[in-house]
């Protein structure tokens, strides 16, 4: 290495930058084109990016047939936010260049920077058919499928570069094509290479996936082991908390599972599949006041999230809450949320509070809308037996049995009606 360059090193490594830098223009002055390859090195490390291009724009002029001059020219000028120029410089490497790779692998990282999939794909494939067997363009494909969601192409990459053993970077590729068949639904195969991969250190990405591939194959005692790890690492990683607390459900840790939503919704109070979530354990586990109270929050928060609505009318309905059932069918109406289910809340509150004639016009309104509801038509049968219309009735109570043979009670309520 030049002396000059030697010292200017020295002085910038004991904190003299001034005096380094000044070394440095006054070697480039006097040095030969090597030389000043090398301190335009040293300035792209510095992150002194406009002092390397000064160096590099004499260079490409005196070398136009050097690609390796070109390849560092465009890293510059991506530093520099200028792709298009940097596009233009890497187009011009010729194709029996040593770095005519590098500079493929380039082109089409600054393509997919501008959305140009296809081109981008294209250069890829070309610097494969250079080096079939290089690991470094066999990952390139391997990121640029799994970027782009198409997993099932990146997989056969990845697992040639692991086949080839090279270290890429500290790259961890378990972990990428745990990532790959986890996103595909091979689970089995995505745990295997998720135990392997997790191995090489804490990326909190990878521990959610790993607990969410372990809770798809109901290892649940691992998801909540690599979820909490996820917590451990940043609690504001708001959507572990509804898989943890189904997963600490599925083990029958009931008081877990209530306390992880809780602490989920301390961290993101308008997640509203956690108050429904939370909504469901209770109710399920005999906790009805807590459960409604999740309720009554995530339809305050949206009323248009239709399975909170749902629940909410069917625990009023279950309770005999009829007013206050039509009271909430009416708001979420009000606020521009419609769907066959609620004017069917809607029909059974007026039919208990002697709403008849309304009742029964709902009722008939959803007639051919849920016509495929055995539960529907045996309440619609019901009323029109309650109404009078006896025949009516009996076929839409037959229509349920119908639908679903295990209403016996049905078949029986029939068979004393036509004694």
């Amino acid at each position: 290495m030049n002396i000059g360059i030697k010292k200017a090193l020295k002085q910038i490594e004991t904190g003299k930058m001034e005096e380094g830098l000044a070394q440095l223009k006054k070697v480039n002055k006097t040095a030969d084109h090597e030389t000043k390859y090398s301190i335009a090195e040293i300035y792209y490390e510095l992150g002194l990016v406009d002092l390397a291009k000064e160096i590099m724009d004499e260079l490409v002029l005196l070398y136009p047939d050097e690609g390796e001059l070109y390849t560092f020219m465009a890293e510059l000028l991506i530093d520099l936010d200028q792709e298009d120029e940097a596009i233009e410089i890497l187009l011009e490497i010729n194709e029996n260049d040593h770095v005519y790779v590098q500079a493929q692998l380039l082109l089409a990282d600054l393509y997919q920077l501008q959305g140009l999939d296809e081109v981008a794909e294209l250069k890829l494939l070309n610097a494969e058919k250079k080096v079939p067997n290089e690991p470094v363009v066999q990952f390139g494909l391997g990121e640029f499928y799994l970027s782009r969601g198409d997993y099932l192409k990146s997989i056969p990459y990845y697992k040639r570069v692991i086949a080839s053993e090279e270290e890429l970077d500290g790259t961890n590729i378990e972990l990428r094509l745990a990532e790959a068949y986890s996103a595909t639904g091979y689970f089995e195969e995505a745990i295997t290479y998720y135990r392997e991969g997790i191995k090489g250190g804490k990326i909190i990405d990878d521990h959610f996936g790993y607990g969410y591939t372990a809770f798809q194959l109901g290892d649940y005692p691992t998801a909540i082991q690599q979820f909490e790890t996820v917590i451990d690492m940043d609690e504001s990683y708001s959507s572990v908390y509804p898989y943890l607390g189904e997963a600490y459900e599925e083990e029958g840790q009931i008081h877990e599972a209530l306390q992880i939503i809780k602490k989920g919704i301390e961290i993101d109070e308008f997640n509203e599949a956690l108050y429904v979530q939370g909504a469901r354990i209770s109710l399920n586990n005999g906790f009805v006041s807590e459960g409604e109270d999740y309720l009554r929050k995530v339809v305050a928060i949206n009323p248009a999230n239709f399975e909170g609505v749902k629940m909410l009318a069917s625990l009023l309905k279950k309770g005999e809450r009829y007013d206050e059932l039509q009271e909430l069918i009416y708001y979420v109406k009000e606020l521009g949320e419609d769907d066959p289910l609620f004017d069917w809340f809607l029909a059974s509150a007026k039919w208990v509070l002697d709403e008849y004639e309304e009742s029964l016009k709902l009722f008939e309104q959803l007639a051919n809308s849920l016509s495929h509801d055995s539960d529907f038509l045996e309440e619609f049968g019901q009323v029109l037996l309650e109404g009078g219309y006896q025949q009516k009735g009996k076929e839409m109570l037959k229509k349920a049995i119908d639908i679903d043979d295990s209403k016996t009670h049905l078949q029986e309520f029939l068979f004393h009606l036509n004694e």
